[in-house]
């Protein structure tokens, strides 16, 4: 009788925890590995909501954040959170000791801690993945306990402690293997684009961003003669954002959209350059696929992790960047025309960001956590 995987999955919180995980667990069911899981996560995080969508069992559990800077407002919260993580760190052992997994696999966030506890407390193998270049607080805490720690880039290893970073292996940040294959030729048909002038997709993510979207406001009469736009500005600023007047010759190479899902890849794919945020899938996604682009980072994260993304691509030359913490439109204006005027320019930064990308990282990490299982393959 062949045995089954049990996995059990902790992370999240946000997309750039929770979608790493359920990529990895993809490219398990890719490679047809007979496997039981179970996701404990919080009942108010992303993770609650993408596991029912994709039928995962999933656990809550109780836990808290450690502001390590908290204002006045927040003390009280601060405390509160005190209490809490014992009792997450009670929930987390009952939950893994009942499921009993061959191997934890933990993305991040504070609902990791308890549960990287709880793995070591039943001396159950626990793999780390960290997908900034940074390393967050919470994965900092679980790098002692961690059997392996999976890093998305290679300059994380500093900032592990010292006795953990012999368990350390770069696998790089798991993507949607779908963003791979997109169709330029689908994108130009779908937002009726023109070949006359290179094409900037602009996002501030799912619900958009008000500063991405004030400066872009801002640029567009003097960008628009230059480039065309496809710009996901968030469902709340889709009516601001088409009630924008232009010239009636340059009207047309605008297109706000409140969101965008299946066609991202195609409009990856069209895009001659992209202006986003920095966080750790936006990076991930832009150099597995080979993209330059200008960051507008969000200021302030924990840890400031979105400006050191921003600046490690910078650094290796695969994107420019808005690293001060409120840039003016001619700032972002002035970053992207040399792009918009040398092809040349704009193809070695999709070499650079393309030379930063693992788009195995799936299968790399899938591989890490077999053999922390000591799975047979």
């Amino acid at each position: 009788m062949s045995r089954t995987l049990r996995l059990l999955i902790t992370g999240g919180g946000t997309g750039g925890h929770t979608y790493p995980a359920l990529t990895t667990l993809s490219a398990i069911q890719r490679r047809q590995v007979a496997h039981d899981v179970l996701w404990v996560g919080t009942a108010g995080g992303l993770e609650a909501r993408i596991t029912a969508e994709h039928g995962i069992p999933f656990k809550a559990i109780t836990t808290g954040k450690l502001r390590r800077r908290p204002n006045l407002r927040e003390l009280g919260t601060n405390l509160a959170d005190v209490f809490r993580i014992p009792v997450g760190v009670i929930q987390a052992v009952v939950h893994a000791a009942r499921y009993l997994p061959d191997v934890v696999l933990s993305t991040g966030g504070y609902v990791a801690v308890p549960i990287g506890v709880a793995a070591k407390l039943i001396r159950r193998p626990l793999v780390m993945h960290e997908q900034t270049t940074v390393v967050g607080l919470a994965n900092r805490m679980l790098a002692r306990l961690a059997t392996r720690i999976a890093l998305s880039h290679e300059s994380s290893l500093e900032h592990l402690p010292a006795s953990a970073r012999g368990k350390a292996v770069v696998t790089g940040n798991p993507i949607r293997p779908e963003l791979l294959h997109g169709s330029q030729a689908a994108a130009y048909d779908l937002f009726g684009l023109t070949f006359e002038v290179p094409l900037i997709y602009v996002t501030g993510g799912a619900q958009g961003s008000k500063q991405i979207n004030t400066l872009i406001a801002e640029i567009l009469p003097g960008l628009l003669p230059h480039a065309q736009v496809v710009h996901q500005c968030g469902p709340a600023w889709i009516d601001q954002m088409r009630a924008i007047q232009l010239p009636p010759e340059l009207a047309d190479r605008y297109h706000p959209v409140p969101y965008v899902g299946a066609e991202l890849a195609d409009l990856y794919a069209a895009a001659d350059v992209v202006i986003a945020r920095s966080g750790a899938g936006t990076v991930s996604e832009l150099t597995a696929i080979g993209r330059p682009s200008v960051l507008v980072p969000l200021i302030p994260t924990g840890g400031d992790e979105q400006r050191k993304n921003a600046a490690y691509l910078v650094s290796a030359g695969a994107a420019r960047a808005l690293l001060e913490p409120r840039p003016t439109a001619d700032l972002l204006l002035a970053e992207l025309m040399p792009l918009l005027a040398d092809p040349g320019l704009r193809g070695s930064m999709a070499d650079a960001a393309r030379k930063l990308g693992r788009i195995d990282a799936a299968d790399v990490l899938c591989d890490v956590l077999l053999d922390a299982a000591d799975w047979p393959r």
